[in-house]
């Protein structure tokens, strides 16, 4: 197998001052590996209210795999890339659904394991996006709690739930001004709220 790809070090990438203005202007999307495409598809439409927007590898193509395919993406030897779909949900980033098979494949991770482990959409009614959330066949893991401290405030609230498919999905409600805005002018990204 090649070698692992060594960019330039971090002192001509970033420059030496850190100061200086951001490359990154926001997630784009975010991937998850899936079994099953059409179902991991037909519940974030019907959970999360998701639409298609394009597909770069549809199933009846021939599957993506090989050496150079899992050197690239870090597959296990033996994978399979058998569909490829990028979805959006209302505002924020995308996310790219990859059907993979592969030979050891694990369950999905958990909340303690390393490593990316939870994708978060905001809400503006809990309750009823919990609500089409179990309709469409996920599982609420407890009930919404209060945000930590600095993003507490009146009806400030999340929730983990998870896809029939195993991934995390936390909702996130924050109507009132978070705590935090009182200790810093930065702010995080919100979505519109409207």
């Amino acid at each position: 197998m090649a070698s692992a790809f060594n960019p330039a070090p971090p002192s001509s990438r970033w420059g030496s001052a850190m100061g200086q203005a951001p490359t990154i202007s926001g997630i784009d999307h975010v991937g998850l590996a899936v079994r099953d495409i059409e179902a991991a598809t037909a519940f974030l439409k019907a959970a999360l209210g998701a639409e298609v927007i394009y597909e770069t590898l549809k199933r009846r193509s021939e599957p993506q795999g090989g050496p150079e395919t899992e050197q690239r993406l870090n597959l296990t030897p033996g994978s399979e890339i058998r569909a490829i779909r990028m979805l959006r949900v209302q505002n924020g980033p995308g996310i790219e659904l990859f059907e993979i098979a592969a030979p050891d494949q694990h369950q999905p991770a958990r909340a303690s394991d390393l490593g990316w482990q939870h994708i978060a959409v905001y809400t503006a009614d809990m309750e009823a996006a919990l609500e089409r959330f179990t309709a469409a066949g996920g599982i609420v893991l407890a009930p919404p709690h209060e945000l930590p401290p600095l993003e507490q405030g009146p009806s400030n609230q999340f929730c983990y739930t998870q896809a029939p498919f195993g991934a995390l999905i936390e909702f996130v409600s924050y109507p009132s001004t978070q705590l935090y805005t009182k200790h810093t002018s930065r702010r995080r990204w919100t979505p519109d709220r409207t």
